[in-house]
C-alpha cells in the first residue's frame, strides 16, 4: 500500500463529486448572508484586538509621599481681582493665606472679556522676609524687637493682629501700591487660574472677598460690604491629571448665577477617590490622579443667616484607590476568536441551508400530487 493511500484514509474532508452536488438559489442566498456576517464579525474583532481593554480594580490606598495637586480655573463675574482672596487649609491646622502656588488672576470686564491692557497679576503670597534687606518698620505694631515689616502686607497684618486702625497713606511700604476704593469692587470680574499643592489629607480652600488674615485661630476677611454678588463659573477643577473616561473633572463648565440683591455662601463638598492609571505600553509611567464626586449647597445670607459670602470647597479623601490598567489581547486569542466566528457561522448557515432545501422539496412534492391547497 502506498503512503499516499494511507494519507487519503486520514482525510476528514472527503470531496463530493460534482455530479452529486446540487446548487440552489436558497443555498446561494445563505452563503452570501453568512459571508457578510463573517466579514462584519471579523472586522469588529480586529477593532477589538487593536484597542486595549480597560480593567478596573479596587484596593486600599497605601501610597505615601504624594502631594495633592489642585488644578483650578474659576471665574467670578462681579468681583474685581484686588478684592478676592484664595485661602487653603487642611485638617492638620496648616493654613495658607493668599496662596500663590502658580495661581494667577486675570482682570475681566463685566461682560467676561479680558482687559488686554492690563498684564496678568499673580496673587500676593505670604513669604518670609529676606534677611539681606533692611528691616522695615512696623510703626509700633511689631511683636518684638526683631519683627520686621518689609512689605505693605506685613504692616497691615501686624496692625490687624493688634486690632488697630491704620492710615495707609502714612505707611511708607504702601505708598503707590495700596490704593483702592471698595466702590470699585463690583465694576470688574476676575478669572483665577493655576494650581496649588497641599498636604494629602482632608482640607478646604475658598474664594472670598476681602483681604484674609487670622487672629487667635479665627479666619477673618476684611471687607466692608455685606451684600456681595458671587456669580461664578467653574471652568475647570481637578485633583491631578485629567483623564477623559474617568470622573476627574465633573464640575467643569458649571455656571452659577446670583440675583442682584442677594449675598450667598456657596459650599461644594467633594469626596476624592485616589486613582491609578496604568497605560498599555510597558514603558509608560503610571499616572496618579484623583476622581471626585460633589454635593452642592448654597445659603442665602440676606436674612441674617450666619456665614460669610464666598465660594467654599471642602474635600476629604477615600481610603480606597481605583486602578485602571490597559491590557492588549494576545494574537492567539484573536486567532481563536476568528476561527470560532468562521466555523460557527458556516455551521449554522449549513444547517439553515439544509432546512430550507428540505422544506422547499417537501412543498414541491405536495404541489405535484395536489395535496397543498
Amino acid at each position: 500500500m502506498k503512503f499516499a493511500d494511507v494519507l487519503r484514509r486520514l482525510d476528514a474532508y472527503p470531496r463530493t463529486l460534482d455530479d452529486f452536488s446540487v446548487r440552489t438559489v436558497g443555498g446561494a442566498a445563505v452563503t452570501i448572508i453568512s459571508t457578510s456576517i463573517i466579514s462584519l464579525l471579523i472586522f469588529l474583532e480586529v477593532l477589538n484586538y487593536m484597542q486595549p481593554t480597560l480593567n478596573e480594580e479596587l484596593f486600599v490606598d497605601t501610597t505615601r509621599g504624594h502631594k495633592l495637586r489642585i488644578n483650578l480655573d474659576v471665574t467670578l463675574h462681579n468681583l474685581a481681582c484686588n478684592y478676592i482672596s484664595l485661602d487653603a487649609m487642611d485638617s492638620s491646622g496648616d493654613t495658607h493665606l493668599r496662596v500663590d502656588h502658580d495661581v494667577f488672576k486675570h482682570r475681566l470686564d463685566l461682560n467676561g472679556e479680558p482687559l488686554k491692557e492690563t498684564p496678568i497679576k499673580e496673587i500676593v503670597a505670604v513669604s518670609p522676609p529676606n534677611k539681606n534687606v533692611t528691616c522695615g518698620s512696623c510703626y509700633g505694631a511689631e511683636h518684638n524687637a526683631t519683627h520686621c515689616c518689609n512689605t505693605c502686607e506685613d504692616v497691615l497684618d501686624a496692625y490687624r493682629l493688634r486690632r488697630w486702625t491704620v492710615a495707609v497713606d502714612k505707611i511708607e511700604q504702601c505708598k503707590g501700591k495700596y490704593k483702592r476704593s471698595d466702590e470699585d469692587a463690583f465694576k470688574e470680574g476676575c478669572r483665577i487660574q493655576g494650581h496649588l499643592e497641599v498636604n494629602r489629607m482632608a482640607g478646604s480652600f475658598h474664594f472670598a472677598p476681602g483681604k484674609s488674615f487670622s487672629i487667635r485661630q479665627f479666619h477673618i476677611h476684611d471687607f466692608q460690604f455685606s451684600n456681595v454678588k458671587l456669580s461664578h463659573t467653574i471652568n475647570h477643577l481637578s485633583f491631578g491629571e485629567k483623564i477623559e473616561f474617568a470622573k476627574t473633572h465633573p464640575l467643569d463648565g458649571l455656571r452659577v448665577d446670583v440675583a442682584e440683591t442677594k449675598s450667598e455662601m456657596f459650599n461644594y463638598y467633594l469626596k476624592i477617590v485616589p486613582t491609578l492609571y496604568m497605560r498599555g505600553n510597558s514603558d509608560g509611567e503610571p499616572i496618579y490622579t484623583n476622581q471626585f464626586s460633589v454635593t452642592r449647597y448654597r445659603k442665602d445670607l440676606s436674612d441674617r443667616e450666619r456665614g460669610m459670602p464666598g465660594i467654599f470647597f471642602s474635600y476629604e479623601l477615600s481610603p480606597l484607590m481605583v486602578k485602571y490598567a490597559e491590557k492588549h489581547s494576545s494574537f492567539g486569542h484573536f486567532a481563536t476568536n476568528c476561527c470560532s466566528i468562521i466555523g460557527g457561522v458556516f455551521t449554522v448557515a449549513g444547517i439553515l441551508a439544509v432546512l430550507l432545501n428540505n422544506s422547499w422539496e417537501a412543498i414541491q412534492r405536495k404541489l405535484e400530487v395536489g395535496k397543498l391547497s
